[in-house]
């Protein structure tokens, strides 16, 4: 397996991790019982940390299509490199410290962590094309 795969494995869990850590404060602020249900007009319900944390489910769920095209892109071209395996660890690294940022409303950092995320995907699209 090349490094951006097991990048890509690794954004899998941290995935899974967010979005079960967003359903357990969902589940802890509405019930077993709003948790099983449509959940339509729950949010007035929510903290504003488990908002938070479902805003960044969905943030994550925005940035992993490119980023999932971008190393197949690379590994199906042939263009695995040091360089590119680098990039992907870095969106890795990057979509991790992401979800604390926005839960815990670190101000201005969630949107560096964000870009760096974001410019390590352009990166190995463009490398990928090149």
């Amino acid at each position: 397996m090349t490094p951006e795969l097991a990048a890509l494995s690794a954004t899998a869990l941290i995935h899974f991790a967010t979005i079960f850590t967003a359903q357990r404060f969902l589940t802890r602020d509405v019930g077993k019982s709003g948790n099983w249900g449509t959940r339509e007009g729950v949010e007035d319900d929510l903290s504003p940390l488990t908002l938070r944390l479902r805003r960044a489910t969905a943030n994550f769920t925005e940035n992993v299509g490119p980023f999932i095209i971008a190393v197949l892109v690379v590994v199906l071209a042939g263009k695995t490199s040091g360089l590119t395996a680098a990039l992907a660890w870095i969106f890795v690294a990057a979509r991790a410290l992401y979800v604390p940022a926005y839960a815990l409303c670190w101000v201005p950092w969630r949107t560096v962590i964000w870009a760096i995320s974001a410019l390590a995907t352009l990166a190995l699209l463009v490398l990928g094309l090149i």
